[in-house]
């Protein structure tokens, strides 16, 4: 018999199981199969495997994934569940972005019995697993089926195997050998290996634990209706009592957003239900990942986000020390981190004037032709995403750090000629997007300033103020594969990156209509009379998992997964939706899954659009086709158009 967790994945055992161990996002060596560290204390046979390196863990945020319920027999399902969720995690924002300043470990410890506790019901047997998780919120009676909890004690211990990372700078993520949907987030995140929605739990929970994100939910019993709240506001950054001019009045909440298209979904307003109420408190989308899993997160909520995983790094890598007087002599510099959605800002500042410097990491001070005695100079590192607005953040130290150094012409500096080379970089060993930004650092001479050469498909680049980093977005590639390189002038130094700017192809396959419909200018035309399916697939030339999206109506992006109870089944379309524990799915003018909507069917014509984000970060065009959903024959319904 098939074990927990086994039936459907065995064919995406075989497909994905190869990616997961793969090289990390910096040139400091690869991380593969071989790099998986036994260890020497917790469970005899628990094992760290780095799945995804992009710096040191003391200067990273470490996401630390274990598994609970899988025997040694089952690894290599843990393997692939844990591709399938990081894929998913890329593809979303702002862990698309800030994918580079998070190491990824995996930590395999063999159970000796297959599955977690009270799985799927409280009758069901206890099994003996590392980690004891369990749904029903650890088997009480008193709680929720989906509320799956792990040992924090336990599973403590086994992220203190990855070394140098701690409570500070890493997140664990528990996953369980299970198809039975669940999840919690606290202190730690947890969510089912094998449920089709699974992946989608992980980022939702992170929201919880990492970002102390509220869920957006107007029920906490499914099919039970919140009451009305009767609190006062909510310190939650993402729910208020206000009114929309209450909030511009106060400038509080997210008055900044109000009225631009939410990236989860219609606009960022005011909309009714959250913290389980269904009543009296409101929140900023109609729906977001943290109401809804499948859809993104919201402005609102990324912007929290954003600094959550930036207060786990720190902008500055690196500099020139700064610990005591350095002459007017030499070269200064900083070494930054280098977001893949955008490069930092560096600003130069000399005796508080700013120097024009063009954001480059190093200072020549030679240039600067300084009087004599001290003189303060600073480089201050900032961050310009756009999904930050708010000044206390963008200016809080997640987001902008400032380095001083006293310059003092006295002081003569000791010539140390270190030989230029490349220090650290993106990695080589696997295809780089076409809107990534690609860096590569240098040594650091005290007389000297290393610069980095950029050629794209042999050809030279013009990359003018900080040569460390290349925003492909700004080439507007070509469709297909090109080569890139980095070389330092006047040396045999060289990186070689291939970049990937062939976005995967999707594409659907419908249950037969009643007829199709061919017009010119016009996308083909499928028309039912009662619930429809759609399967979404992907091809691409190059490994890793493929994210594929669809949406409804100009709706927001809504990952496909296939339908909640079979990942192998296709997602299912009816004219009053399905209802699955309680939520209703494939509601054409409605969210794809929500509580209570109302059951006037969705008769009439409907867009659908879909897409694929492939393991590169390449977001493919938009396809669509339209569905008409007519009244059944003898229906007494009327139909809406």
């Amino acid at each position: 018999m098939d074990s927990p967790g086994t039936r459907f994945r065995r064919a995406t055992v075989r497909l994905v199981a190869g990616c997961l161990l793969t090289a990390g996002l910096v040139g400091t060596g690869p991380a593969v199969a071989e790099s998986a560290v036994p260890t020497d204390a917790g469970p005899a046979a628990a094992k760290v495997v780095p799945v995804q390196l992009t710096g040191p863990a003391d200067s990273r945020f470490n996401l630390v994934i274990m598994g609970d319920g899988y025997t040694a027999e089952e690894a290599a399902e843990f393997r692939a569940d844990v591709d399938t969720h990081l894929g998913v995690l890329w593809s979303i924002e702002p862990f698309a972005s800030y994918r580079s300043y998070v190491n990824v470990w995996a930590v395999e410890v063999p159970s000796p019995e297959s599955g977690v506790d009270c799985d799927p019901g409280l009758d069901a047997p206890r099994r003996d697993t590392p980690l004891d998780m369990g749904f029903w919120g650890g088997c009480n009676p008193a709680s929720v089926q989906r509320l799956l909890t792990v040992d924090s004690a336990k599973a403590a211990t086994l992220a203190g195997l990855v070394p140098g990372t701690s409570p500070a700078n890493r997140q664990i993520v528990a996953l369980a050998n299970s198809d039975t949907y669940g999840g919690a987030g606290g202190s730690y995140a947890t969510a089912s290996g094998g449920n089709a929605l699974s992946s989608l739990i992980t980022p939702h929970e992170i929201g919880h634990s990492l970002g102390k994100l509220q869920d957006e939910y107007d029920y906490y019993a499914r099919g039970v209706a919140g009451g009305t709240y009767e609190g006062t506001e909510p310190s939650s950054a993402h729910h208020t009592l206000l009114t929309e001019e209450r909030m511009r009045e106060q400038r509080a909440k997210w008055w900044r957003w109000l009225g631009e298209p939410s990236e989860a979904g219609g606009v960022i307003g005011r909309h009714e239900g959250g913290l389980y109420s269904t009543k009296g408190v409101w929140r900023p989308s109609r729906h977001s990942i943290m109401k809804t899993l499948g859809y993104a997160f919201d402005q609102v909520e990324r912007e929290v986000m954003v600094q959550a995983i930036s207060a786990k790094v720190n902008l500055v890598q690196g500099h020139t020390v700064n610990t005591r007087p350095i002459g007017a002599d030499r070269t200064v510099w900083v070494d930054t981190l280098h977001p893949l959605g955008g490069e930092l800002d560096v600003v130069w500042r000399l005796d508080g004037r700013t120097l024009p410097t063009h954001n480059a990491r190093t200072v020549d001070l030679r240039s600067l032709s300084l009087s004599p005695g001290a003189h303060a100079l600073t480089a201050t590192v900032s961050d310009p995403t756009p999904f930050v607005r708010d000044p206390a953040v963008r200016g809080s130290a997640a987001l902008t750090r400032t380095v001083s150094w006293t310059v003092d012409r006295s002081v003569t500096t000791p010539v140390e000629n270190a030989t230029p080379a490349f220090t650290g970089h993106t990695p080589t060993t696997s295809p780089v997007g076409a809107r990534s930004v690609v860096h590569a650092d240098t040594t650091h001479p005290t007389h000297r300033t290393p610069s980095v050469r950029w050629r794209l498909d042999g050809r030279q680049l013009a990359n003018p103020g900080n040569d460390r980093d290349l925003d492909l977005r700004s080439l507007r590639l070509s469709p297909g594969t090109h080569t890139l390189t980095a070389g330092i002038p006047g040396t045999d130094a060289e990186m070689r990156w291939t970049v990937d700017a062939r976005p995967a192809t999707g594409a659907y396959e419908l249950s037969a209509p009643l007829r199709t419909v061919n017009r010119p200018g016009r996308p083909v035309e499928y028309v039912y009379d009662g619930e429809f399916t759609m399967r979404l697939t992907a091809r691409d030339d190059q490994p890793g998992t493929v994210v594929r999206q669809f949406r409804v109506n100009g709706d927001g992006w809504y990952t496909y997964y296939g339908w909640p109870t079979d990942a192998e089944a296709p997602f299912r379309f009816s004219p009053g939706g399905t209802v699955v524990d309680d939520l209703v799915y494939g509601k054409l003018g409605r969210s794809r899954a929500v509580p209570w909507d109302d059951a006037t069917p969705d008769y009439g014509t409907h867009t659908v659009e879909y897409r694929t984000i492939d393991a590169a970060g390449n977001v493919g065009r938009a396809k669509s086709f339209l569905v008409t959903l007519v009244e059944p024959r003898g229906s007494l319904v009327e139909p809406r158009g």
